[in-house]
């Protein structure tokens, strides 16, 4: 087991996935002390080690982060979904005391608006030399029909704000684009934000509603290709370290992946390197690109504020992304690698459980074995699924759509 730097970190999670938990456990096993502050049944309260849990409160969300804050008096939070990432940016507005640390783990303050923006990181992106997709921010019908006569089917659309595939619509014809921008653009209603609170129990949903008022929409050239993504530790605005997969397999369209395969390539690095430097990004950062079919060319989709799926894995002949950002809070050398996933596609668990069995066989099922409480806890379906209100709902939704 690796011990290599004593940091004390926060991670902030509002949202059911694992990564948080593999993360917590990463940074554990590289000496790490680790809170996490997080809503009932996330699988961060599964992970032995954690030194301390906070309840993110769907009632006070900013008064329960304050109190974890202070409670455990971190060197960095780690932000382990784009939600909390906005949280942060709007604590950073709101509360002095909490400045220089939100600085610290996110980077610099001044950036913030251009990361929370689909358009503007590909016009930083642009600017930089990074290969991107046709792109355009739409204000208009209008503004969507000028674009549409230039660039040809299929393309995509986006709304700021969303993550994980969702927001995210691939239109054949100006008839499917329409009402994609009129929905895009029309803020939910407190109806629909008091029903993400209590059916999906989102501890952020109804702040969501409050503070993020309005969302950019912007249109993508589609280019045809394989998905890949990239994970970087950047530390004082540079990068210190990266991983980069192709993607083999995806739940959905345009969701998560469930597959992937490391590569090389030396544009994506270099991309990574660019914009953290433009942006002055601190802790995790990740990039979606789109390899083009046939000649393999990176096309930089979108920016990730935040650690992803990859932030544990040690590949690529270096230690895991986790360890060397402890490294980086503690002002000490990167570790070196203890253990390595074998070359070749792997597989996450329990996402990848869905995939084929062939596509499994000749993968490596990336499991936690030495956490039995968080395997048991992975297998169950997410916990606001396993609640009454939530099976209710799921079982009468079909007949009253």
């Amino acid at each position: 087991m690796a011990t290599h730097s004593k940091s004390s970190v926060l991670i902030l999670a509002s949202t059911w996935w694992p990564l948080t938990a593999r993360l917590a456990i990463s940074l554990i096993e590289h000496g790490s002390q680790v809170s996490a502050i997080c809503p009932p049944g996330h699988p961060l309260r599964s992970v032995r080690g954690i030194d301390s849990l906070h309840l993110l409160s769907s009632v006070q969300p900013m008064r329960s982060l304050r109190r974890a804050v202070r409670s455990t008096q971190p060197d960095i939070i780690i932000p382990g979904d784009d939600t909390v990432v906005w949280q942060l940016h709007r604590a950073h507005e709101l509360y002095p005391e909490l400045r220089p640390l939100i600085e610290r783990s996110l980077g610099d303050p001044s950036q913030y608006a251009k990361v929370r923006s689909r358009d503007s990181l590909l016009q930083i992106a642009t600017e930089l030399g990074i290969r991107t997709p046709s792109n355009a921010a739409l204000n208009s019908p209008a503004e969507l029909k000028t674009w549409l006569g230039s660039n040809q089917f299929p393309a995509v659309m986006k709304v700021d704000g969303s993550f994980s595939g969702r927001g995210v619509v691939v239109v054949n014809s100006e008839g499917e684009s329409l009402p994609v921008f009129n929905r895009f653009r029309q803020r939910s209603s407190v109806v629909s934000a008091i029903g993400r609170w209590i059916v999906n129990r989102n501890p952020l949903a109804l702040w969501s509603w409050k503070h993020l008022q309005s969302a950019e929409v912007s249109i993508q050239q589609w280019i045809k290709g394989r998905p890949a993504t990239a994970l970087f530790v950047s530390w004082n605005g540079k990068v210190v370290a990266g991983v980069v997969v192709e993607v083999l397999a995806t739940r959905g369209a345009t969701g998560a992946s469930t597959v992937v395969r490391p590569i090389a390539d030396a544009e994506i690095t270099e991309a990574g390197r660019l914009i953290a430097d433009r942006l002055h990004i601190n802790g995790f950062f990740g990039l979606d690109f789109i390899l083009e079919e046939g000649t393999k060319k990176p096309y930089l989709l979108e920016l990730n504020p935040r650690c992803t799926q990859l932030g544990h894995l040690p590949v690529q002949g270096q230690t895991e992304l986790a360890g060397i950002l402890a490294a980086c809070i503690a002002d000490q050398p990167a570790p070196e690698p203890t253990r390595y996933i074998p070359d070749g596609p792997i597989a996450f668990f329990p996402q990848a459980l869905e995939e084929s069995a062939q596509l499994l066989s000749a993968s490596y099922l990336d499991i936690p074995v030495d956490q039995p409480a968080l395997v048991r806890e992975l297998y169950h379906a997410a916990w606001p699924e396993r609640q009454l209100i939530s099976r209710i709902y799921n079982q009468l939704r079909p007949e009253s759509a």
